[in-house]
């Protein structure tokens, strides 16, 4: 039984999950789209970004203290919550197995992906439509990334079917079900839109 501390925590981490950085995915991933414009149309939208008043006390709030405790208290979760994978092959328990190893690749892929992008402009490098070519250009980094996106984007989709469960939004299984559908979609949706960028930049 969990301790009330425990509970806490653990709705807290949920709730992070969709706000802010779930809706921080949407967004990201909706910029970076303007690739598929053109190098122009991306600079554009980068650049709209990188104009907001207070950007680093915004990133820092809205971003990285979120993403900071929810990759922590995930890691910890994924190495302390029990897996009947092996024992029960439900389409369930393979979503939340799946969800703890797509968090683990996440915790690599976004630290990788902050030195690239962030670090980097604070070292001189213009964040712009060039920098993410010459960051795509190794066959392999373009693998990373592709698994990078498709893991952020099946641990938001099926973290937000656990958070509607979780928080009393999803109680019947019908409802239940119909969840499964919506966040499916929204994976299909937003795998689509964040490949589709990617390959913008090759």
């Amino acid at each position: 039984m969990a301790v009330p501390h425990e509970y806490g925590q653990h709705r807290l981490h949920s709730l992070l999950g969709v706000v802010p950085i779930g809706l921080f995915l949407i967004v990201h991933l909706t910029i970076n789209y303007q690739a598929t414009k053109g190098a122009d149309a991306f600079n554009q939208a980068a650049g709209l970004m990188e104009s907001l008043p207070y950007l680093l006390f915004l990133e820092t709030v809205l971003i990285y203290l979120p993403i900071l405790f929810h990759a922590i208290y995930g890691i910890y979760l994924a190495f302390t919550a029990k897996n009947n994978v092996g024992n029960y092959s439900f389409f369930r328990n393979w979503m939340f197995f799946i969800q703890r190893i797509s968090g683990l690749y996440l915790v690599i892929f976004l630290a990788w992906h902050v030195w690239e992008t962030r670090v980097a402009m604070a070292l001189g490098t213009p964040l712009n439509y060039e920098m993410m070519v010459n960051n795509l250009s190794n066959p392999g980094i373009m693998i990373f990334y592709v698994f990078g996106i498709l893991c952020a984007v099946y641990h938001f989709s099926n973290g937000l079917w656990s958070f509607c469960v979780h928080w009393g939004i999803l109680m019947s299984q019908r409802s239940q079900r119909i969840g499964t559908y919506v966040t499916a979609a929204i994976f299909v949706l937003l795998t689509y839109v964040g490949l589709r960028t990617l390959f913008a930049f090759v």
